[in-house]
């Protein structure tokens, strides 16, 4: 399975919890990851951070990776998920719904 088809499958599973990661995850640490890991762009980052509120915010964050055409996306949002200690239980969550193999070498491909 190449990164491609990994992202298209992490899609589907965020997609699958979207209401549980907008109660869980706290935006901030998220939107930061991916415009460091080039997935989001500085003009959306700034758009990001004029939503107040933690919820909204995660809600707008995921609207615009499900109309991203980049090609990790959601690979890096797991990824971004997985360093946020307090998520384990999510990302624990995320994992159960079905593996990808080699995820582990999307992160850096």
């Amino acid at each position: 399975m190449n990164y491609v088809e990994s992202n298209a499958v992490m899609k589907r599973k965020v997609r699958s919890l979207q209401q549980t990661i907008i109660d869980s995850v706290f935006p901030a640490n998220i939107i930061g990851f991916l415009f460091q890991e080039g997935v989001i762009s500085a003009r959306n980052m700034r758009s990001l951070w004029m939503i107040r509120g933690g919820p909204e915010q995660c809600r707008s964050l995921l609207s615009l990776l499900h109309v991203s055409h980049h090609p990790r996306a959601f690979i890096e949002l797991y990824h971004a998920i997985s360093e946020e200690r307090h998520l384990k239980w999510l990302v624990d969550r995320i994992d159960s719904t079905g593996s990808i193999p080699h995820l582990n070498t999307c992160f850096r491909e």
